[in-house]
């Protein structure tokens, strides 16, 4: 595959002072690659700190799952094992430059093994050289064949896959998901008949702003909001606030003559985010970077100063909660930074 650019040339073109410099940072989401066929370019650790490296505290992060080196032999079901592996190994790489400190893996496995996939946790752990905290499996799906993602219709209420689930948080480990916003119900129901385990949703559950929700934004919100604050009410969730700069939401900053500003990225997200942090306290929110998934909307420097501003009026232990320790005891890494 041809690689094609990461934008930071385009992103480039607006710079903004970094606020609250000294505020520590635990990034609760992001990825790395060779090349998975996400993007068409790597995202190594030398890329990886070049973004944390732009003038935010980021003291440690969380990498989440993204189909990326894995195993080309062996059963089916452990060659998600690879990424584990190849995840420890850029860790230690990490640790050598001196850069932001990879604290905590989350990998993936077949959740549809039911109690088998304690097996495939085992091996993770095996690899992970004492990093690997739990497991992501998506279960975006939606009616339009153009936004399903792995997974059929129903996966949330499937018995086996809640047994999966609950061997997950049996075995001590967090159980990470993404859903789009219509699958809310669902995901609330899985919740409350797995109350053992944690259960961490990624990027605001996906409010979507493309295919049939096209223009549909304010409509979108008001339901979300309603199921969002019921999803609140399961203790053992905790919500992934990002995902802000993916062209799914139909906010189309990837298109823009110049990448927006932090004060244009959070103008569309405040109200939103503080009904959500409102929702489940900081103790249960964690800001992400998801990148550089997110990397196509808008540059690490503005995604972590729009997150400031957006929590800008919390005290100093809230935003202590929201931008590193919440993030620090789901995935067990330090909590004092």
């Amino acid at each position: 595959m041809e690689a094609r650019s990461d934008r930071s040339e385009w992103l480039a073109l607006v710079t903004e002072p970094v606020l609250e410099p000294d505020l520590p940072i635990c990034d609760a989401h992001h990825h790395l690659w060779l090349d998975n066929g996400h993007s068409g370019f790597p995202y190594p650790v030398p890329s990886f700190h070049a973004d944390t490296g732009s003038g935010h505290n980021v003291v440690r992060s969380v990498f989440l799952e993204c189909n990326a080196e894995y195993y080309t032999d062996g059963p089916e079901h452990l060659r998600p094992v690879g990424e584990t592996a190849f995840v420890a190994a850029c860790a230690a790489e990490a640790r050598r430059a001196g850069g932001t400190e990879i604290a905590a893996i989350m990998g993936h496995a077949d959740v549809m093994l039911g109690d088998g996939v304690e097996e495939v946790l085992n091996a993770h752990a095996a690899v992970g050289e004492g990093l690997f905290r739990g497991i992501r499996y998506i279960v975006a799906w939606d009616a339009d064949p153009k936004l399903r993602m792995r997974v059929p219709e129903g996966t949330l209420a499937d018995e086996t896959f809640r047994a999966g689930v609950r061997t997950v948080g049996r075995l001590g480990y967090t159980f990470d998901t993404m859903v789009y916003h219509p699958q809310l119900p669902e995901l609330t129901a899985m919740a409350r008949a797995c109350p053992d385990t944690t259960i961490v949703a990624d990027h605001l559950c996906a409010p979507l702003g493309v295919g049939p929700y096209l223009n549909r934004r304010d409509e979108v919100l008001v339901q979300w909001r309603r199921d969002m604050t019921e999803l609140a009410s399961c203790p053992n969730v905790r919500l992934k606030l990002g995902g802000i700069g993916m062209p799914m939401y139909g906010l189309r900053w990837d298109k823009g003559e110049l990448p927006p500003t932090s004060e244009q990225l959070a103008a569309p997200w405040r109200d939103e985010f503080l009904h959500l942090i409102d929702a489940f306290g900081p103790d249960r929110c964690l800001f992400e970077s998801n990148f550089p998934m997110d990397k196509r909307g808008c540059s690490y420097l503005v995604l972590w100063n729009t997150f400031k501003r957006i929590a800008a009026d919390f005290s100093a232990a809230e935003k202590l909660e929201l931008f590193h320790d919440t993030a620090a005891r789901t995935y067990r890494t330090a909590t004092v930074a």
